[in-house]
């Protein structure tokens, strides 16, 4: 039954025994979850719906594996976020800058600070929103669309210290509001522009 395995240790050692309910208590339990978070890692429904079949595939395959004093859930959004970066680097090549940035989100993803990430994910997604219009535009064509301080400058005819300042006033903005992270959630966002369109 569902409820027992409420407990962690009691749900992995019924998978490690081959359980099948137990198996799908887990995938009914964090499916969507984990869909959620793949999603943010990628914005493509269909690569974010294979990384959570692959996780799940393998969590049972090696099922034999788990360990009962580690939580499951844990382990679930770690094997959702190397899935995602198996995915990243058959999908391209990524400069030290970007590697950069995704071994500072590995850090995340741990049971502990996955919660605070979410919600500061959630704080970033609504400072975009709320920045003022001529700021949030200035910033928008920058990680979005990937166009330099000049382009932006060229394409709303305005001085390249004018997009500087917008873009300043942005990061500080948006830096109140989560602190020094705010280069790794922008990452989740705007690090594949120039593949993925936000």
């Amino acid at each position: 039954m569902a409820f027992s395995y409420i407990n962690n240790e009691k749900l992995i050692e019924h998978l490690k025994k081959g359980d099948e309910s137990a198996y799908a208590y887990l995938v009914s339990t964090y499916h969507k979850k984990l869909f959620v978070y793949a999603l943010s890692l990628n914005n493509d429904h269909a690569t974010a719906d294979d990384i959570v079949q692959n996780v799940f595939l393998k969590t049972w395959e090696y099922r034999n594996r788990l360990n009962p004093d580690y939580s499951i859930s844990s382990f679930l959004y770690k094997t959702t976020y190397n899935e995602f970066i198996n995915q990243y680097h058959k999908s391209r090549a990524i400069s030290n800058l970007e590697r950069s940035y995704i071994e500072a989100l590995d850090t995340a993803i741990d049971e502990d600070n996955k919660d605070v990430m979410e919600r500061k994910i959630a704080c970033v997604t609504e400072g975009i929103k709320h920045l003022p219009p001529k700021c949030k535009e200035t910033f928008l064509l920058s990680k979005k669309e990937g166009l330099t301080n000049i382009e932006i400058s060229e394409y709303l005819n305005i001085s390249i210290k004018t997009v500087e300042g917008q873009l300043t006033k942005a990061y500080n903005l948006l830096r109140q509001r989560v602190g020094d992270q705010l280069k790794e959630i922008l990452f989740f966002f705007f690090g594949k522009t120039k593949q993925n369109r936000i």
